[in-house]
């Protein structure tokens, strides 16, 4: 089923941005398996954010990779930890994540739109 029809003002509002994982941890306290990533946005500083993609993906394999994120979301906070970004994924037909990424190498920071 498709979401309702936004308007181009509301999708304007989404801070979609490029950034470089540096740092994995396993998240013991999560309800689901989950990893605390750290993210450098460049510019915009390092950020955390909690990401369920430990079935796919080793945390050896995720650092220095790059990724899509959402940055202008609330903090959210999970168990003992608060997620300052929405990693951007696609879930598989068993709700694995596949993480969405640049095609090519680009600047942390880097907005999309």
């Amino acid at each position: 089923m498709i979401k309702p029809e936004i308007s181009w003002g509301d999708f304007e509002k989404i801070d979609i941005r490029t950034g470089t994982i540096i740092s994995v941890s396993d998240f013991e306290k999560a309800k689901n398996p989950s990893y605390q990533l750290e993210i450098d946005f460049g510019d915009l500083g390092i950020k955390k954010s909690s990401a369920q993609i430990t079935t796919l993906y080793r945390k050896e394999d995720l650092i220095g990779k790059q990724i899509l994120a959402v940055v202008n979301f609330p903090k959210k906070q999970i168990a003992n930890f608060f997620s300052e970004c929405l990693v951007l994924g696609v879930y598989g037909t068993d709700k694995e994540v596949t993480l969405l990424t640049p095609s090519l190498p680009t600047p942390n920071g880097m907005s999309v739109g």
